[in-house]
């Protein structure tokens, strides 16, 4: 398969996926009852849910002041904003091509070399994914009953699960031996990945403001939650809602950005799937799951294509000076 017909595909089939998952959605809810959930919604709710969000992305622009301070440069908090929002949205239309973009940017506007400023990103992106495994491991340790339950309801713990233990001890130490001695390429890129992921992991100990670092971490994933938390409140069909759900759902949401152009089609399933653990009702879940994604798609529409307009203007009278 040739370069050109490969990228192709990586645009083409995410989006072809994400219509796919809007057909099937709306299958499960009609236009007709969706559009009545808008209508009837608290946005005020909605709103305080949209600002959450922004102050997530507000923080993580000044974040990564954190991470380009010691490569030897000063980045304008101002460009910083653009380029995440920027970010943000190109990655609506081509996936993960945000993350090239941002560190663009960068080059372009504030003269940090492009390899650098990628590696910045990258290092966030360590630091984003080890949060949310806090977060998922808190969840299951928490919710385990819940989730087990909704899982393996169908099989004997004692009977069926038993026996598996001393096998996957095996499986467990055996790839771990496979790690450390094979000289298989593929071997090799994944001991690769592993350690990198720890250097990340670790280098933010090592920064001269990791305290700050962590901070702006830790809140950007609270306005997450929060965000995800409030903006249930504006359908009165989930009033009732308990956190725990709340959290399952934020997860199983999470995931699906990644799945397709920022989640579209794949969004509202993956809420409403979470939810149908605590025996919520299709309908407002999956309203729920297309307010959420809708309230959140038109921040990033609408700011990161300001950022993409302004940008250059703004880059034009101020200037980058040393």
């Amino acid at each position: 398969m040739n370069k050109s017909l490969k990228s192709l595909l990586k645009i083409i089939l995410p989006l072809l996926l994400g219509g796919v998952l809007v057909w099937y959605s709306l299958r499960k809810i009609s236009f007709t009852e969706l559009t009545d959930y808008f209508k009837n919604a608290n946005y005020y709710w909605i709103g305080l849910g949209v600002f959450l969000g922004l102050l997530s992305h507000l923080s993580r622009a000044y974040r990564w002041k954190y991470m380009i301070e010691p490569l030897g440069h000063e980045l304008r908090f101002s460009n910083s904003v653009m380029a995440v929002f920027s970010a943000y949205l190109i990655n609506y239309t081509i996936p993960r091509a945000g993350e090239v973009s941002r560190a663009t940017i960068l080059s372009n506007y504030e003269k940090v070399p492009f390899e650098k400023g990628f590696g910045t990103i990258v290092a966030e992106r360590v630091a984003d994914v080890l949060v949310m495994m806090l977060i998922i491991g808190f969840t299951l340790i928490w919710q385990f009953e819940i989730i087990f339950d909704f899982l393996f309801k169908d099989f004997n713990f004692k009977s069926d699960w038993l026996p598996i233990i001393p096998v996957l001890s095996f499986l467990i130490y055996g790839g771990y031996l496979i790690l450390k001695k094979s000289n298989h390429p593929l071997v090799k890129k994944t001991k690769s990945i592993m350690t990198g992921f720890f250097e990340g992991v670790t280098s933010i100990f090592k920064m001269k403001y990791k305290w700050s670092f962590i901070s702006h971490t830790l809140f950007i994933w609270a306005m997450y939650v929060l965000m995800f938390y409030v903006t249930s409140f504006s359908i009165e069909a989930i009033l009732e809602l308990p956190f725990s759900a709340i959290l399952i759902g934020f997860i199983a949401a999470s995931f699906t950005v990644a799945a397709t152009n920022g989640g579209i089609g794949a969004y509202p399933l993956a809420v409403y799937a979470a939810f149908s653990i605590f025996n919520i009702a299709e309908a407002p879940s999956l309203a729920f799951g297309w307010i959420m994604w809708s309230s959140h798609t038109l921040l990033v529409v609408v700011v990161g294509g300001f950022s993409l307009v302004f940008l250059p203007i703004y880059n034009r009278i101020y200037p980058k000076t040393n």
